[in-house]
């Protein structure tokens, strides 16, 4: 039951535009609670499947996209992976403050680069 009202909470504030998690309040959620990095890998789950999404309406409105997918494996049991791996790579890049978002764009550009 608290993972549905936490998968709504996160959906409810998708919706209305709010503010996206950083980096620390992501660190925060995983040690702060007792479901805490359940709760932090369904939020980067959201944000992958966000920005997939982000990156399919971009190419049908004919812009170029910073990933490219092109046939290769991206499952949602990705995204903690994917997070960590580019945080760890790139440690100097990113600070606490920044959203979590742009770590995963990190991410997925330098996973999934496009060869086309």
């Amino acid at each position: 039951m608290k993972r549905a009202a936490f998968l709504s909470l996160v959906l409810a504030a998708a919706a209305t535009g709010a503010q996206a998690m950083s980096i620390r309040e992501l660190r925060t959620l995983e040690a702060g609670e007792k479901d805490g990095k359940a709760y932090a890998s369904y939020y980067l789950v959201g944000v992958l499947e966000g920005l997939r999404e982000g990156v399919e309406a971009s190419q049908r409105n004919g812009q170029k996209p910073i990933f490219c997918i092109e046939g290769r494996r991206l499952e949602p049991s990705m995204a903690r992976s994917l997070y960590q791996t580019e945080l760890s790579r790139n440690a100097d890049s990113y600070e606490a403050d920044m959203p979590v978002q742009l770590v995963m764009a990190g991410a997925l550009r330098n996973s999934y680069r496009c060869t086309r």
